[in-house]
């Protein structure tokens, strides 16, 4: 028996529509070279070659013979190795770029460059107090009113450094939680996205299933992991659901596995069922994670299609814990028995945006982040929870501040979150991650400066007055914290000029220690306080000593004051650059990755042109079998029996 004539046609024909379809392919292509996230899609071909066909040919040998080309999917051209790559670096440089964006703020709040700076108003304070020293000076009231003005622009300066830096502190917390701007903050983001995932594995899974390829919401999920990456780490996985993995519970032994391999099963091209072994795969998404002992851990965010409903993605909640200030009937700052603020807890919760904005009352902020992974399934059951509990929670939070780093809770190696946590959370000191150098470090450093400044002068300035009994005034302090109205407790957002040297009950003391006659030694001693350096044990001079004590354990690193400042401003320069430097170098890689990605998964005009002129060429030659065959049966038809004739 000779093949049929007109199955010939149907070789002709499916190469016709295979070759229609590669040139529909490279068109969708070209329309998305410049799509966001695209992924170049090719057309998987295979050779129809029945089995054991029933075709015989000359001398009735049996040959076997194609049947033309079969369309088996249009699937992506990505490479999951590049991917993960990709992820990694993101999560590098978003925790670099975190970092960077709070160091900048930071610069801007230490600019000596303006007039207003503080380290001009330490000089200026100097200049007048050299002035002063002049003998028909240092009893003019007029100098003593300018030494005043000095003294209060320098307390200026560092209140409105101090508020710059409880702004730029808010504005990291606002990054994350996103109250008060006007783009959500990362916690909403990292929720909407796990929850965007979630319902997309759904569709996939469910287009898939029912014969859709499906390819440009698997570009949609992809968007989003890498977007998610640069905030967490992540590890993606793909794999079967646990019903079609060819893996089930064995009927005469519960819990045992055995294998199920006839439960896989194939799609043919309409969706329909006729084998199992195309079952699609799911997605998971793990976040990784270090615990407090360094090992790593995971807890999985998404995970396929498990679960019912907008249940198979897990979710983040911030919680901020704070202090503000009470206020009495009168909307006035509340005091205890010793005339100091009181101060109440405040608590804040990203699930509860209706409770009291923090924000704007901030004091020590303690950041929690807590992930709720999924409730965990049987395997071997699918739809079966296992455990009571139902579902898996990791806390990130600093349990004490300033701890060492046993006491560290779980972090992140990378991620722009990490580095909003890490700005808020490290003083400088080494706790664990890296030795990171954020908003409590700076705050840290004006206090140290505001306080020995305040200290040094207010002794200098009682130790320089004698009373009756040869005792020291002690009302006579310069400086005094501008909430309690006492000299103890000054930080730089309260110091400010004391009330009685407003007021006219305190003044610069007038003393002859030196026996010189001259009674202008309090600000020869203020003078010579203003050059000198001061290390943690102090200062000790001819006329007058600066104790530990005097200090309260201030250690300005063997500076001066003036210098104490460009000493801050030194080290924020060196992380500013070592940062940036550091940001640069993870930028070009993952641009290098990316560009990997692209040569792999982005669309090429080149290649896509010299693909169509390939596939027009194979379709005209198509083309051309059929008018052959058409020809050759017309021939068969209509001339068979008229030779000779």
């Amino acid at each position: 028996m000779v093949r049929a004539t007109f199955a010939a046609y149907t070789t002709a024909l499916s190469a016709l529509q295979a070759n229609q379809k590669r040139l529909d392919i490279s068109g969708q292509n070209l329309s998305n070279m410049n799509t966001p996230g695209y992924t170049r899609q090719q057309l998987k071909v295979s050779s129809i070659n029945y089995t054991n066909p029933i075709s015989h040919y000359l001398n009735d040998t049996q040959a076997v013979v194609g049947y033309g080309v079969s369309m088996d999917a249009v699937t992506q051209i990505r490479d999951p190795y590049l991917d993960a790559r990709y992820r990694n670096q993101i999560q590098k440089s978003g925790y670099a770029d975190s970092i960077q964006t709070a160091l900048d703020r930071l610069e801007g709040v230490f600019d000596e460059s303006h007039i207003k700076g503080i380290r001009k108003a330490f000089s200026d304070i100097y200049t007048t107090l050299n002035d002063m020293q002049d003998l028909g000076k240092v009893d003019d009231p007029i100098f003593e009113s300018e030494l005043r003005n000095r003294m209060q622009a320098l307390t200026n300066a560092l209140n409105n450094a101090s508020l710059d830096l409880t702004k730029a502190q808010q504005d990291e917390l606002r990054k994350l939680d996103g109250t008060g701007v006007n783009e959500m903050g990362d916690v909403q983001n990292i929720n909407n996205i796990l929850q965007q995932v979630g319902k997309l594995n759904r569709e996939i899974k469910n287009g898939q299933i029912a014969g859709m390829d499906c390819l440009e919401l698997m570009d949609e999920r992809n968007l989003l992991l890498d977007e998610l990456a640069s905030y967490i780490p992540i590890e993606v996985t793909y794999y079967k659901d646990a019903a079609h993995d060819g893996i089930g519970e064995d009927p005469a032994n519960a819990g045992t596995a055995i294998a199920r391999p006839n439960e896989e099963y194939y799609l043919d091209g309409h969706g329909n069922i006729v084998g199992r072994r195309d079952w699609p795969d799911d997605l998971r998404v793990e976040m990784v994670y270090k615990d407090k002992d360094g090992n790593t851990q995971k807890l999985t965010l998404v995970e396929g299609t498990i679960g019912e409903d907008d249940d198979n993605y897990g979710q983040l909640q911030m919680n901020v814990t704070t202090t503000k200030q009470k206020l009495d009937a009168n909307g006035q700052p509340q005091l205890d028995a010793n005339g100091n603020p009181e101060l109440e807890a405040v608590n804040w919760s990203s699930n509860d945006k209706t409770a009291v904005n923090i924000v704007d009352s901030l004091t020590s902020p303690e950041v929690s982040l807590t992930f709720t992974g999924l409730k965990k399934y049987d395997p071997l059951k699918p739809g079966a929870q296992i455990g009571a509990a139902g579902e898996e929670k990791v806390k990130f939070s600093r349990d004490v501040k300033n701890a060492p780093p046993a006491k560290l809770s779980n972090y992140f190696a990378s991620g722009s979150v990490q580095g909003s946590l890490d700005m808020l959370w490290k003083d400088g000191t080494t706790q664990g991650i890296a030795d990171v150098r954020g908003y409590e470090f700076y705050h840290n450093q004006l206090n140290n400066l505001a306080k020995a400044f305040a200290n040094i002068m207010n002794k200098l300035n009682i130790q320089g007055t004698n009373t009756t009994n040869n005792a020291h005034d002690e009302t006579q302090f310069l400086f005094e914290n501008k909430t309690t109205g006492k000299p103890g407790e000054i930080t730089a957002a309260n110091i400010g000029i004391s009330q009685g040297w407003i007021n006219g009950d305190v003044t610069i003391s007038k003393t002859d220690v030196n026996g010189d006659g001259n009674n202008n030694d309090t600000i020869l001693w203020m003078s010579e306080a203003m050059e000198v350096t001061y290390s943690e044990n102090g200062y000790k001079g001819e006329y007058f000593e600066i104790t530990k004590n005097d200090l309260e354990g201030i250690n300005l690193k063997n500076n001066t004051f003036s210098d104490y400042i460009n000493y801050t401003s030194t080290i924020l320069a060196h992380d500013s650059y070592t940062n940036a430097e550091n940001l640069k170098t993870n930028v070009t890689i993952l641009n290098g990755i990316q560009n990997s990605r692209d040569s792999v998964s982005g669309v090429s005009l080149d290649e896509e042109a010299s693909n169509m002129m390939m596939y027009i060429s194979a379709y005209n030659a198509a083309s051309r079998l059929m008018t052959t065959l058409d020809e050759a049966l017309n021939t068969l038809i209509n001339n068979t029996g008229l030779v000779g004739r």
